[in-house]
């Protein structure tokens, strides 16, 4: 069976048609849900991208991984998705980018230029195409050989999206080599698309950029009255704070929705190029994203915070060898998506993981005792960093610039690591700006937090005994045990 794992950045889990959105026209998405899962309430555990994206490739909350901003290094310890897939026969193959930076210990010497860049490959991945930013010249290349005059940088190659035709984006490039190149397999394949749309720059390819009129733009939500300090400080961030005027607003939104609609034509393209050379009905699909997408909603854009535009994602699977058309209401994060993929590749589920396999969703169930809130963390040591100078070890100023949060059905909980906390009352408020006031509803979530940490410690050694000659994990729970509350 073939493997296909998509990956959008800064992806909203709203803005897909099949979800209810009035405005956005996401067909060939809303088809791939009809035939798999659409997991209606899936989070990504943090961003920006590289963090994100180690939750997503490792199966590890934050708070294990410990890759807090663009540039940590991923540790070379840990198992990831691109690793397993060559355990079970595969050479998997990237598409894209995974912006994971180099366990230095791996480095060759202090000049390698690996050191310099965050944006490297995933352990265990073959290359079919780089388009991380410092490889982009091969689609820069492409597009020249199209009779375009492009420049050199990447950026400004993507900000000349909106004047160049669909066809020949950066998506489109991409969507192109893979379709060549799974034409080119002679046994079963794995292939990681990992798209850069919708993400910034705010402009469009060709007419998907005049595909939705500002004016019929929903305005954001406003900021709530009272806030956290760390709140007031991105608004006033360059690149975090939403645009100045409701109109300028308008225009970024229609063209990130120009941007989502254009994936998803993208996503087309793909699709019937498989169903074409009959590898489609082989092909076991998840698509989802490494984090949302603010969009002027409590005064911001890009992807911070705990704010649930930032968190709250798409995620559709489709399993050939299982009915599809279902949509799944419970808690599910993008830590599960490494187990998940696992167990579609038939090798065993590592240990590491703090999420666990969907696969029981796939056949129509839901596994028992599974998690009933959503969980994601926030480190912005790297975007707000102290002025005062070197911090050294035992200095704790920068590791008090994160928090964690906790989401369930009616309530939402957020824990600085500085100490302080915000509770909000979503039953009575889904927009997370009405407080929740009652302090036992309060010490439930606090409670629920600290569960959720002690239950997700980093488990390397713990789930293991030496004893009686031998190294094995514990024994199964005597008949009749339960340790969950309740």
């Amino acid at each position: 069976m073939n493997i296909l794992l998509i990956t959008l950045d800064q992806f909203r889990g709203d803005c897909l048609s099949a979800a209810g959105h009035p405005i956005v026209k996401t067909p060939h998405l809303d088809r791939l849900a009809g035939e798999g899962v659409r997991f209606a309430r899936h989070y990504s555990q943090c961003s920006p991208c590289a963090p994100g994206r180690a939750s997503l490739y490792t199966g590890l909350y934050q708070m294990n991984h410990r890759v807090v901003a663009n540039g940590t290094p991923l540790d070379r310890r840990f198992d990831n998705i691109a690793l397993a897939a060559r355990r079970a026969g595969y050479v998997p193959t990237l598409f894209g980018y995974t912006d994971q930076s180099l366990d230095p210990r791996d480095a060759d010497g202090p000049d390698d230029p690996r050191l310099s860049n965050y944006e490297g490959i995933l352990p265990g991945f073959a290359v079919g195409v780089d388009l991380s930013a410092p490889k982009a010249g091969v689609w820069i290349e492409w597009l020249r050989g199209h009779g375009h005059e492009v420049p050199d940088s990447y950026e400004q190659a993507l900000r000349g999206e909106p004047e160049r035709p669909a066809e020949h984006s950066a998506s489109a490039f991409l969507v192109g080599e893979l379709t060549q190149w799974t034409a080119r397999q002679e046994r079963p394949w794995f292939a990681h698309l990992s798209q850069l749309r919708p993400h910034p720059p705010y402009g469009a390819a060709g007419e998907f950029g005049a595909m939705y009129d500002p004016d019929d733009m929903p305005p954001p939500l406003a900021p709530a009255a009272e806030r956290h300090p760390m709140h007031d400080r991105m608004l006033g961030v360059r690149g975090m704070a939403a645009p100045s005027t409701p109109e300028r607003m308008a225009r970024v939104k229609a063209q990130y929705y120009g941007m989502v609609s254009e994936a998803d034509h993208q996503f087309g393209r793909l699709r019937e190029a498989l169903e074409a050379s009959g590898q489609w009905a082989d092909t076991f699909v998840i698509v989802t994203a490494d984090h949302g997408e603010q969009m002027g909603d409590h005064g911001l854009i890009q992807k911070l915070g705990y704010f649930e535009e930032s968190y709250h994602i798409p995620a559709i699977v489709r399993d050939p060898r299982e009915p599809g058309g279902r949509v799944v209401e419970a808690f599910t994060e993008n830590v599960d998506v490494f187990p998940t993929l696992c167990e579609a590749m038939g090798v065993e589920v590592p240990a590491q993981c703090d999420g666990a396999p969907l696969t029981p969703f796939l056949r129509g169930e839901t596994p028992p005792g599974w998690r009933d809130a959503a969980h994601w963390e926030f480190d912005w040591r790297s975007m707000l960093i102290p002025t005062a100078g070197d911090v050294p070890p035992w200095d704790r100023t920068l590791e008090a610039m994160s928090l964690a949060t906790i989401r369930t059905a009616t309530t939402g909980y957020v824990q600085f690591a500085d100490g302080a906390a915000l509770c909000f009352d979503l039953a009575a408020d889904p927009t997370w700006r009405t407080r929740q006031t009652d302090p036992a509803a309060i010490l439930a979530m606090a409670q629920a937090m600290l569960a959720w940490r002690a239950q997700h410690a980093d488990r390397t050694m713990s789930g293991m005994l030496l004893q009686d000659g031998g190294v094995g994990r514990w024994p199964p729970m005597p008949e009749g045990w339960d340790v969950r509350p309740g």
